[in-house]
């Protein structure tokens, strides 16, 4: 049984490896004519991504990897910065968490099925027929059996089968940036940021990187007009909301015209009655995006990733069985993340002063207070910044496809 993914970042290497462990042949063809190797920017994998990961035998090759991000100095206006110990807040969100670049853990899952699965760079698909006849922009046609979308929020494969993503995004008022900026001030493990209401802009260093990340929040109740493909459209905005905000975060817009790593996007929302159509299914972004850097959408990933194959092998290759089960299982997963994504857009980024003063502090409480305790407190309310960690994974038989 031959199985086409589009999109070779995070779900799509993924879903690649356990398909191609369960016995399917797997094509995985990428848009981008390489691997990105900037770094990208920091993502959070918690304690499913991190099983899975586990269950894959890359765990440790990410633990080597991981930011190493342990201290935050908050300022706010006219303000001393306060001083908070970032090991003890991921503490009470998971008792299993790693901060890692993107482009590491893409790297990553992608050396792990490199020698068993085809890889396609530098084209895209164009049409998709019912009988899983596939058109692409270089390479000949070629037939598939299933076809999943693994191409991220604005996803190519979405936009054929489902239509123009307008119909399926949630702007859910807030926006994120990150650009690459050199590490001047020397940040190992540690991060700054200066908080104003409506916006915050931040600068880490990392290990394995060379430079330094500026990341930059701000909130905008209505859509902005830009295409996510028109990059110097996406500088303007940035510049227009941030310039004089304080005078290094004027330095690190300074670096927009030569960075090496820029990304621009509202953090938004993906609803859809079903990630499925005929041959043609949908994985992490692509189809159930909770909203980057507040809904855990690269865990996320991971998992929809690990049950779609799962579900693909117990059905024996039955797609239309499969996706309903993956659908079934996945459902209230990106329903409650969702549901936190739209709290924590609010919580990290407040619209008044009061709303800032409040995130500090507490910030700072949490790691004021014995890992133990604060951990305890959180362990309390499941939904809540425990959310992610106690979502739980299937266990699956590996199983040969009989079609």
């Amino acid at each position: 049984m031959r199985i086409l993914i589009s999109g070779a970042s995070v779900a799509g290497p993924v879903l690649a490896y356990w398909l191609t462990r369960y016995g399917f042949a797997v094509t995985v063809v990428e848009r981008a004519p390489s691997l990105r190797k900037t770094g990208g920017h920091a993502v959070d994998l918690f304690r499913p991504a991190m099983d899975i990961s586990e269950k894959m035998g890359v765990l440790p090759r990410i633990e080597r990897m991981v930011t190493g991000t342990t201290a935050l100095t908050a300022y706010r206006e006219g303000k001393r910065g306060v001083r908070v110990d970032l090991s003890k807040v991921f503490l009470a969100t998971s008792d299993r968490h790693v901060e890692i670049m993107r482009d590491d853990l893409s790297e990553i899952y992608y050396d792990a099925t490199s020698q068993d699965v085809e890889y396609v760079f530098g084209d895209s698909i164009t049409s998709i027929s019912e009988d899983g006849e596939v058109t692409f922009e270089r390479g000949a046609p070629r037939r598939f059996d299933v076809i999943v979308g693994a191409d991220g929020l604005h996803s190519n494969v979405r936009r054929l089968t489902f239509g123009d993503e307008s119909a399926f995004t949630h702007h859910i008022g807030a926006y994120l940036a990150v650009l690459s900026v050199p590490n001047y001030l020397g940040l190992d493990g540690e991060t700054i940021m200066h908080l104003r209401p409506g916006k915050s802009a931040g600068f880490y260093g990392a290990k394995h990187l060379d430079d330094g990340r500026a990341v930059f929040l701000f909130r905008n109740e209505t859509p902005l007009e830009y295409h996510h493909r028109d990059v110097g459209r996406q500088k303007e905005l940035l510049r227009e909301r941030f310039a004089g905000t304080h005078p290094q975060v004027d330095r690190w817009l300074s670096e927009l015209d030569g960075s090496a790593a820029f990304y621009f996007d509202a953090i938004t929302q993906l609803r859809m009655d079903t990630w499925s159509r005929g041959r043609v299914t949908l994985a992490g972004d692509a189809g159930y995006c909770p909203g980057p850097a507040v809904g855990g959408s690269t865990s996320l990933a991971v998992l929809g990733a690990y049950v779609l194959a799962g579900e693909l092998a117990e059905a024996g290759g039955d797609h239309a069985r499969a996706f309903a089960a993956c659908e079934r299982e996945m459902g209230d997963l990106v329903d409650q993340s969702r549901a936190f994504a739209l709290g924590a857009a609010k919580a990290l980024i407040p619209s008044g002063a009061l709303g800032v003063w409040g995130l500090v502090q507490g910030a700072r409480l949490i790691s004021a207070l014995p890992a133990g305790v604060s951990r305890a407190l959180a362990k309390l309310n499941s939904k809540g910044v425990r959310m992610h960690d106690s979502m739980t994974i299937r266990e699956y038989a590996t199983r040969v496809p009989s079609v």
